[in-house]
């Protein structure tokens, strides 16, 4: 069953077509990894399936409770400690306090980050604990959906990889459906159940490929030559490397 649909969904901006013709669906439970080369529109189209804004045409479905989202980058706000920043969804949703901090403090948990942190400002945090504060906080209100905008692009490989494996345990531990947009072949291979790849002009998804085995019991010997297969031999994969600096992401 899908949780998420699109249909024919098109954006443009300033009268210039960045998406035409998009149609995907992501089921209950499963991890969708969003591929395609830069500039050719996978962060407008995840914030239109988020419902960020509206598209110009097409509509989506969505058939799940709550969703979270994590954006490029943390977003925290400055002047709340890391505690405020994961609570802040239950704040404005009206939840009293005492809850809200004992729901924060268990997504903290959730995503290993150190209690004795938690009073901490954003600016007292490194990045890797600032994106850790910036997944509990999506994962604090218990989505069954989540959206991820690139939100490891900025961290070193080994840090990277320590995220992947949160947002892989989170999954599998709150059986959550996700839509993941990354430019990293290696990334998509290890945390997706199925990598889309978005025509290199927007202009529809251009085919997807279904992975092995499950995110998290793949060997990276597997995951390494999986992706080697992708960028020698499949020609769907073929531009996923190319940069158009005069589109819109």
């Amino acid at each position: 069953m899908s949780v998420l649909q699109l249909r024919d969904v098109g954006h443009s901006y300033f009268g210039r077509t960045v998406l035409d013709g998009i149609d995907l669906s992501v089921a209950r439970g499963e991890v969708v990894a969003l591929v395609g080369p830069s500039g050719c529109g996978k962060s407008t189209l995840v914030h239109v399936a988020a419902g960020v804004m509206e598209p110009r045409r097409g509509r989506v479905e969505r058939a799940y409770a709550r969703h979270g989202m994590v954006f490029q980058g943390p977003r925290l706000l400055p002047w709340a400690t890391a505690l405020d920043n994961i609570a802040y969804p239950l704040r404005i949703s009206g939840m009293r306090r005492g809850e809200r901090a004992q729901r924060a403090r268990a997504a903290a948990e959730r995503v290993a980050f150190d209690r004795a942190d938690l009073g901490k400002f954003p600016v007292e945090l490194s990045g890797g604990m600032q994106q850790r504060v910036a997944i509990a906080r999506a994962l604090v209100a218990e989505p069954d959906f989540l959206f991820f905008d690139e939100p490891f692009t900025a961290l070193d490989a080994a840090l990277k990889r320590r995220m992947q494996d949160l947002v892989i345990d989170a999954s599998r531990a709150a059986h959550f459906a996700a839509l993941f947009v990354t430019h990293d072949l290696i990334e998509a291979a290890r945390i997706a159940h199925r990598i889309l790849v978005l025509d290199v002009a927007g202009r529809g998804v251009a085919g997807e490929r279904r992975l092995d085995g499950e995110p998290g019991a793949r060997e990276d010997r597997a995951v390494f030559e999986t992706v080697q297969s992708f960028l020698k031999g499949d020609p769907l994969f073929r531009h996923i490397h190319d940069v158009d600096e005069r589109r819109v992401a």
